[in-house]
């Protein structure tokens, strides 16, 4: 049996060598295989929601996600490196959903790589960025080898290279005016930190990425993976403000998970100058009651978001947990988990959590 002792020797709270590490982490992974499935959830869980922020060390990242795919189903990583993806921090967040969904439905769905992993008979994601749905939907209804067919040969009447600013801009310009979802993600691939980027006019300006971004061998073998998942899940994609989505036909055995633009952080996706809607207190408030909604019909939601992110707070977002007693979920957290009023906060810190009302 194993108990809580047993549980703070396992933590890693310290900064450790490569060389110690390797041998602690390939130690942990035998343990954990050795002991029966409910502990060993517990074991891995345990590690995932103790983990000290000061522990940056690749190898506790690769093998917490060698212990997760293991314990579960391999991960897809999307294609798109989208600004606030979620891909990292999955296996944190997917243990604490529920077991048996049936319509997962994602509001916010960005890059799609929650919503690709969840294990549902039925996954909607939504996003307002309209050209992002687009490039998923072209993705699922085309054959995989359409897909990549036509992504190479844009590549190649643009002689598109880590070098080749000009064919750049002339796809660039190209797609300004015919809006061609997969010269989009063409241009994605090619674009300074693959970053996703219109202006006030829907005019896509994200400038050239030069040796730092290009349709390498590890955004194919996502795109690959990518496409055969789509192909092999029951996925539907709309593209809506999350307050015109259709929740009224799910049921208790239906979940929804919102994965908004953070408050007291600011990005592209929700700084209102890149020719879609910003965040702000109205759209905060707004999602939280259509939370408590669902919860008032006894159906399932979890929610990503950040209490405090470099000296800022989110009192909104505190304010309605407290009063509403919702489950709160630490995810790499930088501090101890007491309570709130009482933490010695780091100025630098940023503390993301999951939010349950089951």
């Amino acid at each position: 049996m194993i108990n809580n002792t047993n549980f703070e020797i396992m933590r890693t709270k310290h900064y450790f060598p490569n060389v110690v590490f390797e041998v602690w982490s390939n130690f942990f992974v035998k343990f954990v295989r050795s002991i029966d499935e409910i502990q060993r959830k517990k074991c891995i869980f345990s590690m995932f929601s103790s983990t000290s922020g000061r522990t940056t060390n690749s190898l506790f990242d690769n093998m917490t996600l060698k212990l997760f795919e293991w314990n579960h189903r391999e991960l897809v990583k999307s294609p798109l490196n989208y600004m606030g993806g979620k891909f990292k921090l999955l296996p944190q967040i997917i243990p604490y959903f529920p077991k048996d969904i049936n319509t997962f439905v994602d509001l916010f769905a960005g890059g799609c790589n929650v919503g690709i992993n969840v294990i549902s008979r039925k996954v909607i994601c939504n996003d307002i960025i309209n050209y992002l749905i687009d490039i998923f939907k072209l993705f699922k209804n085309n054959t995989k080898e359409e897909s990549i067919s036509y992504i190479n040969s844009r590549i190649y009447e643009y002689g598109l290279t880590p070098k080749n600013e000009d064919g750049f801009k002339l796809l660039r310009n190209e797609y300004n005016t015919s809006h061609r979802p997969l010269d989009l993600f063409v241009l994605i691939a090619h674009s300074f930190n693959y970053q996703i980027r219109f202006n006030s006019k829907h005019i896509y300006n994200t400038p050239f990425g030069k040796e730092n971004s290009t349709y390498n061998d590890v955004m194919k073998m996502n795109l690959d993976q990518f496409i055969d998942r789509l192909h092999e899940i029951d996925i539907t994609f709309t593209s809506n403000d999350f307050r015109d989505v259709d929740l009224s036909g799910l049921n208790t055995d239906d979940f929804v998970y919102c994965d908004p633009p953070y408050l007291i952080t600011t990005g592209s996706y929700n700084d209102g100058k890149r020719g879609f809607k910003g965040w702000g207190d109205n759209d905060e408030y707004d999602l939280l009651n259509l939370l408590d909604n669902l919860n008032e019909r006894n159906l399932r939601f979890a929610l990503s978001n950040v209490l405090c992110h470099k000296g800022k707070t989110n009192d909104i977002l505190i304010e309605w947990v407290n009063v509403r007693g919702y489950n709160t979920y630490h995810l790499k957290k930088n501090y101890s988990a007491s309570s709130y009023q009482t933490i010695n906060r780091n100025k630098n810190a940023s503390d993301e959590v999951l939010i349950t009302n089951y």
